[in-house]
């Protein structure tokens, strides 16, 4: 199934809800001609919403053949607006908004769409046009305060329309409405699995890296250890993963990787220590932006040398054994291949903040999409760069990763450089790790670690409070406890954390942490904060 996006930050999330149905999707841009777009053989297309009125110059446009080539078709939003267009109906601008939760008055005894759900019922608006009139042929089946067609369906020509967001959990009946859609309307079979994942990426990897290496960048979490697994499953000892100690991990974090990835796998291992070079690359600078492409520039200047390396190791070892040159073929080299790839754990929400998304705002790059460099010496491989994280966990269960790595809470690739907010050093890296360790503790003591999506410790390292410890006057830094709930990092709430575990950690760490004293928590959501301060 295609999802046609329409400039939504949320078009992939429309095609997450359709995988967990059971059902296989993929995006494709609204500029897709729709030759093109048949030529794919969908078996039923979503029409995305967008930020843009139809009324307005250059809003796309849709073609109408679309409507007459009985592919079954799910207008949402501006994908409805643009339909009823097309088809003849009428949009106004009437100036009359809907925004956020909306009580939708539906008659579910009479429509495809909304059957199995109640007659009013709250949904996710988020409009300013409004179709008033449905084209020729169709019913009309729900209506809003804002939207006197709310939606509308010609089960004849499987067309059907939808005002209201069914992708965000926000809309109760939204997974309900869409499985409509797509089993009553279509009429498809939801009988795929992550494992079809699975099978479809090792063929891809293995047919476009054929004979030569690839390099990949470990950092221990879920991302990168799946992008690995799936790797090694396509083209084995010619993936050598690289794992990178910057100076910015967390405690212990060297330690487990080595321990738990490479036994659970065997796949080889290359650690570079390069603390050093991070640290004087980062010096003196604090802002945001500039740290992450800092951090992506340094990392593929490490990934170049720790290739460089790998390809002198094969050659020698072969050369040891009296073997002939391994792995020659598309871009191989005698004695060894050329490592032309670079493995990358990027998911879907690193490339829709760092603006890549069609119609997306550039938010803050992450480490493998906008902090890359420009002269890139390897072609990037990224398997899993259309998937979520809760997919992607699926994923590593599947290929049989061991559950301290696939249900690790996601850590930022730049690392603790972005959890100090102000100029990263050493010493208030040390502070940092040493109160990040006294929060992990603690929510693995308390049987958190699932229940909560992350908590990323924060150190205010440019800004004190005065204090009293003991007799004595303190003047430290306050930290920021930022526990969130998510399930694809697109948007998030606070975690309500006991205030019981709240306080032990808090006093654990002035206790602990002489330079801390002070420790507060973040209550903001996912928008309008980001779940990363930095």
């Amino acid at each position: 199934m295609l999802v046609v996006d329409y400039g939504a930050q949320y078009a992939q999330l429309i095609a997450r809800r359709v995988r967990e149905a059971g059902v296989y999707s993929e995006i494709v841009p609204n500029t897709l001609p729709l030759a093109d777009l048949l030529a794919r053989n969908p078996a039923a297309v979503i029409l995305s919403g967008g930020p843009s009125s139809v009324y307005a110059d250059g809003a796309p446009r849709i073609d109408p053949g679309l409507f007459d080539a009985g592919v079954p078709v799910l207008g949402i939003c501006y994908g409805f607006h643009a339909m009823a267009l097309a088809l003849g109906g009428k949009v106004a601008q009437t100036g009359l908004r809907e925004f956020g939760d909306t009580a939708l008055d539906a008659r579910p005894e009479s429509s495809t769409l909304l059957a199995g759900t109640p007659e009013r019922q709250p949904v996710w608006m988020s409009h300013g046009d409004a179709v008033h009139v449905a084209p020729f042929g169709f019913t009309v089946v729900a209506e809003s305060g804002g939207s006197p067609v709310a939606a509308f369906e010609d089960d004849a020509r499987r067309l059907y329309g939808i005002q209201w967001h069914p992708e965000v959990r926000h809309t109760q009946y939204g997974q309900q409405v869409l499985e409509n859609f797509l089993f009553r309307g279509a009429r498809l079979a939801g009988d795929w699995t992550t494992g079809s994942v699975i099978e479809e990426q090792v063929a891809i990897i293995r047919e476009r890296i054929g004979d030569a290496r690839a390099i990949c960048g470990l950092s221990g979490g879920v991302d990168s250890a799946v992008s690995a697994a799936l790797v090694q499953r396509a083209i084995g000892d010619a993936l050598t993963c690289v794992f990178v100690d910057h100076g910015l991990l967390r405690a212990g974090e060297v330690e487990q990787v080595e321990r738990d990835f490479v036994a659970a796998t065997g796949v080889r291992l290359k650690v570079v220590d390069a603390r050093d070079r991070f640290l004087d690359a980062l010096a003196g600078i604090t802002d945001p932006e500039t740290k992450r492409k800092t951090v992506g520039r340094e990392f593929i200047r490490v990934f170049e040398q720790a290739a460089r390396e790998v390809v002198a190791e094969a050659r020698q070892a072969e050369r040891d054994s009296g073997g002939d040159a391994g792995r020659e073929g598309t871009g191989g080299t005698e004695g060894g291949g050329e490592v032309r790839f670079l493995v990358q754990g990027t998911l879907y929400p690193d490339v829709v903040e760092s603006g890549e998304g069609e119609g997306a705002a550039n938010i803050k790059s992450h480490h493998n999409v906008g902090g890359l460099p420009d002269d890139l010496d390897f072609e990037l491989v990224e398997p899993l760069r259309a998937l979520f994280k809760d997919e992607v966990r699926a994923v590593g269960e599947q290929l049989g990763l061991p559950p301290e790595i696939v249900h690790r809470q996601p850590f930022p690739g730049p690392g603790l450089a972005i959890r100090v907010v102000g100029e990263v050093t050493r010493e208030r890296l040390t502070v940092l790790r040493a109160a990040d360790a006294i929060v992990r503790e603690e929510l693995t003591a308390a049987g958190l670690d699932r229940d909560i999506w992350q908590c990323p410790v924060v150190l205010l390292a440019d800004i004190r409070s005065v204090g009293v410890q003991g007799d004595g006057r303190t003047y430290g830094h306050p930290v920021v406890l930022r526990p969130v709930n998510s399930e694809d990092a697109m948007t998030a709430d606070w975690a309500r954390l006991p205030f019981d575990l709240l306080a032990r950690i808090s006093n654990r760490i002035t206790n602990e942490v002489p330079e801390v004293n002070r420790v507060v928590l973040d209550v903001t959501s996912k928008p309008p904060g980001t779940i990363e301060w930095e």
